[in-house]
């Protein structure tokens, strides 16, 4: 098959994950299958050179980060129909698509919050699976709808409007019902609290249809919760974040990162906000110790990510106050999500853990690729792999031994579609 112009695209002088370790190594991807290359294969078998060389100056190229938890960005919320309806709906999310992907973040889900089921039926359509089209001008993909609720605890709603919280007692008719049937499709992973009336099976409904699902917003006991576990659910919610918490008699929720493999098959994922607001350092570094393969690092940003600080009008009727990245509800001072950046989250990580780089950088690829099955597709620098990149410089801040991770370039399908150093010099310019 004859090849396009600068169709294959060779980096060189970088650093790549190979198990648990940065190796100096290059690596061939295609901007026509979108596909990372068998570079040997290539060189010695075919015979071929690459189209362009692209020299990293010894940067890390990563997988493309995985954020499985973003409820909006850059002033638009998915929960929130704008007056257009379905044209202003379109164009806000594909507005996030674009402006997300200079993050570094190349997939995710696009999160709902408990809302009347009217808003889930308009807004499923349009955030299903999104990376059939292959085009990296689209920016982010999305990986499938989070829909985080309406079947939650009211005790534990966070932010979450109680008056439009609901049980699934009659199973899946109540979810077809909320959500609409033909959306399911569009749905990749559901938050419910299994301790309510017919959570279970609710749990059973949902893993049949092939959605994930994860255990939140719950005041589930650790025997509640292993039960979930055992009906098909695989993730946890934002440890610790509207749960139980670990009680010496009753380890709740997080007990699960602890289960032992004949008491549960496997051990589940579960979602971490290291922005400095929703968990204490050492909180995180507990729950990694105890379950390092699990834990996958989330923003639950808001649709004020990426907007000036201020305060602003939130859906329920509240009014949130945006500093940096923290968010809190102006009435009560109580946390109403985040506006971090999924890098940032990444660097707090590295530096409040010590954890490797190659083990930080599994919690935003490897590790949510693996919960979404997609694993050696996302998330992945081996043969085969969608060549969704980033290539990282790692800095020091200044600040003790802490370093910060840097978004230098952005390749979505083997295209580039950011890069920093041109981005600086349109700014100066």
């Amino acid at each position: 098959m004859r090849r396009t112009q600068s169709s294959v695209t060779k980096f060189t002088n970088c650093l790549l994950i190979r198990g648990n370790e940065l190796v100096e190594e290059d690596l061939w991807i295609s901007s026509v299958s979108g596909k990372i290359l068998n570079g040997q294969e290539i060189l010695y078998g075919e015979r071929v050179a690459p189209d362009r060389i692209v020299d990293l100056g010894g940067r890390i190229l990563s997988p493309g980060l995985i954020d499985v938890q973003l409820n909006g960005a850059y002033g638009f919320d998915f929960s929130v129909i704008p007056e257009d309806g379905a044209v202003g709906y379109s164009k806000g999310v594909h507005r996030v698509n674009r402006q997300l992907i200079a993050t570094g973040v190349t997939s995710y889900l696009p999160t709902l919050t408990s809302q009347p089921p009217e808003v889930y039926q308009q807004a499923l359509p349009f955030l299903g699976p999104s990376g059939t089209h292959r085009n990296p001008t689209y920016g982010s993909e999305s990986l499938g709808a989070h829909c985080e609720g309406p079947f939650l605890n009211p005790s534990k709603n966070g932010i979450h409007n109680t008056t439009v919280l609901q049980t699934a007692s009659h199973g899946l008719p109540d979810l077809t019902a909320c959500y609409g049937h033909s959306n399911l499709a569009s749905m990749t992973k559901v938050t419910l609290a299994p301790e309510l009336p017919g959570g279970l099976e609710a749990v059973k409904a949902l893993t049949g249809l092939g959605i994930i699902v994860s255990v939140g917003h719950s005041e589930a006991s650790y025997e509640e919760a292993r039960e979930a576990v055992k009906a098909g659910a695989k993730m946890i919610t934002h440890l610790f974040n509207a749960m139980e918490q670990l009680h010496h008699r009753n380890p709740g929720i997080f007990g699960l990162l602890g289960a032992t493999s004949s008491s549960l098959a496997s051990k589940p994922y579960f979602g971490i906000i290291a922005d400095g607001i929703h968990l204490h350092p050492t909180s995180i570094k507990i729950a990694w110790n105890a379950h390092p393969e699990g834990l996958i690092l989330v923003t639950d940003a808001m649709a004020l990510a990426g907007m000036p600080d201020g305060t602003y009008d939130w859906t329920n009727g509240s009014r949130i106050i945006k500093s940096g990245s923290q968010l809190t509800l102006e009435e009560n001072g109580r946390i109403a999500g985040s506006a971090a950046q999924l890098v940032d989250c990444l660097s707090n990580f590295l530096n409040w853990t010590h954890a490797s780089v190659p083990e930080a950088l599994k919690a935003v690829t490897e590790t949510p690729a693996k919960m979404l099955g997609l694993e050696g597709v996302k998330g992945s620098l081996n043969e085969g792999a969608d060549a969704d990149l980033v290539v990282l410089d790692l800095q020091e801040t200044g600040v003790g031994e802490e370093k910060k991770f840097i978004v230098e370039q952005v390749w979505k399908f083997g295209s580039k579609v950011f890069d920093r150093e041109i981005e600086m010099a349109g700014d100066e310019n």
